[in-house]
């Protein structure tokens, strides 16, 4: 059975950004399943002060909802992997993605596909360019945070390149639990020049 997943921040009694997940999970359940009927996966969910990060299975429909505690993973540098995987839809099977940042030299990665930047294993990425955040147009999965931020006109879509970085000033990462997140003290390094590309 094929399954997906969202992964859904929750905090003081908040489920965070559910009308994002809402829309990703449904377009996903009709591309993929030909499901017509939305869900809403509030009426699955049980808000809790502390935070949590809540963890939804499903195919046609809801399959399981769990708990975690929440632990922001520590990067610090990124290398960037050529790769042509697809992770259009947010698979359970993500063991084509654990393959390339196990192979990495460094604890994440930035996917470049087709000679474009995309994603982390983990997050959507955008680069600064002193007027205007960018994030790359064709990214490996369309984050529930990035939709949000294209909407409300803070982030703009370019197709990015590991050679634009140098043009860039900032760098951050994006996604359900940790939002907009700019990155400071970080490397972004390409392995077949074993060159930093950027250093903030």
């Amino acid at each position: 059975m094929l399954e997906l997943f969202e992964t859904i921040k929750i905090e003081n009694g908040k489920i965070c950004n559910i009308e994002w997940h809402n829309r990703r999970l449904n377009k996903t359940r009709l591309e993929l399943f030909g499901e017509t009927k939305a869900l809403k996966l509030q009426k699955y969910i049980t808000p809790t002060i502390e935070l949590q990060r809540c963890r939804v299975l499903y195919s046609q429909d809801i399959q399981s909802v769990n708990y975690f505690p929440y632990q922001a993973k520590n990067i610090q540098n990124i290398q960037i992997i050529k790769s042509t995987i697809d992770y259009a839809y947010k698979y359970n099977d993500r063991s084509e993605i654990n393959k390339l940042i196990n192979n990495c030299d460094y604890n994440e990665i930035i996917i470049e596909k087709n000679g474009l930047l995309t994603d982390t294993t983990i997050a959507n990425i955008a680069f600064y360019d002193g007027l205007s955040w960018l994030t790359p147009k064709t990214p490996l999965l369309e984050g529930t945070t990035r939709a949000r931020l294209i909407e409300d006109g803070f982030l703009k879509l370019k197709d990015i390149k590991k050679e634009d970085i140098k043009n860039y000033s900032h760098f951050a990462l994006m996604n359900a639990m940790i939002g907009f997140q700019i990155k400071k003290s970080i490397s972004i390094h390409y392995k077949e020049k074993s060159s930093c590309l950027l250093k903030t």
